[in-house]
């Protein structure tokens, strides 16, 4: 790409699969089956080309680190929650936009 940015690994946490299938039963309930089938594509496209191209999200101001290594997708309604590491990419989490910074801080102790 010419970025200066290697392509890392990506793994995706267990809370991060349990929160995507609520996400899609909570939208399948309130929007219907092809909107709920759109807005899980849309996540797994911005999931895609995260290996390449991690840096460009923002980081994740409730997690503020000095080497800035949570950061989130934003997306519609939720934040995607992930983690730069040395070796890989960690998916964390998939939450509601308006959760509390207190279940947004949580997300911290998730481990792959």
């Amino acid at each position: 790409m010419g970025t200066g940015i290697s392509c890392k690994k990506i793994k995706v946490s267990e809370q991060f699969r349990a929160s995507i299938e609520q996400v899609y039963d909570y939208g399948f309930e309130m929007f219907g089956y092809f909107q709920a089938i759109r807005y899980k594509q849309i996540i797994q496209d911005s999931l895609s080309t995260l290996s390449d191209r991690y840096t460009i999200h923002p980081e994740c101001r409730h997690l503020a680190t000095k080497s800035r290594m949570y950061r989130n997708i934003i997306l519609d309604a939720h934040l995607i929650i992930y983690r730069i590491t040395d070796e890989c990419i960690e998916i964390l989490d998939i939450i509601h936009a308006a959760s509390s910074i207190s279940k947004i801080r949580s997300i911290r102790s998730i481990r792959l």
